[in-house]
């Protein structure tokens, strides 16, 4: 699949993703990339932010291909029920573990559980080891569960702006080869 044979849709996570966030790079780069907008960032609510996913996801005129980072992956793997067999693939990156008590913000908690059935979809998981949001073995689990390839970020941190990746050439790589091994 090229990118304008699908919808790109950017899932992003607490607090929506800055200027310098590689979701936002992205959008800015894919002629078919979009973002879903949520009517709160900094609040979210679970069965808000999965409604608009649905929305977004139902309004495709292509097949949809999610990339969510962090809170924005919970959001779509509790979304991907209703896709009505829309998306093609979801690139996820960074999920944090909504289910530890010990992770803040504690609202986080709020999205949890993960739903563990598989994905209807192709989908791949990148993971880092040091992520203050959840283990790189929570991460391993529950991709499992959902039948994604895990990829090991090493010490990655969020695998946000803040922690240096900006421009993550490695991530647009695997996205890359990715998107080409889905069917349109």
């Amino acid at each position: 699949m090229k990118v304008s044979e699908a919808e790109i849709l950017i899932v992003p996570g607490y607090t929506n993703s800055g200027p310098d966030h590689w979701q936002s790079r992205w959008e800015n780069k894919l002629s078919t990339a979009r973002r879903v907008e949520q009517a709160e960032w900094a609040k979210p609510v679970r069965e808000d932010w999965v409604q608009r996913v649905v929305e977004e996801v139902a309004v495709a005129t292509k097949p949809v291909v999610l990339v969510g980072h962090s809170l924005g992956v919970t959001a779509a793997v509790h979304a991907a029920p209703h896709f009505k067999n829309k998306v093609a693939g979801a690139f996820f990156v960074a999920p944090p573990d909504v289910a530890n008590p010990d992770i803040r913000p504690r609202h986080f908690m709020t999205f949890g559980p993960y739903p563990r059935d598989p994905l209807p979809f192709p989908s791949i998981v990148v993971a880092s080891r040091n992520d203050p949001f959840g283990t790189y073995e929570h991460a391993d689990d529950i991709a499992a569960a959902w039948g994604s390839l895990v990829l090991d970020a090493g010490e990655a941190g969020h695998i946000n702006a803040q922690s240096g990746h900006g421009p993550w050439p490695e991530g647009t790589m695997v996205f890359a080869q990715f998107l080409s091994k889905l069917k349109a």
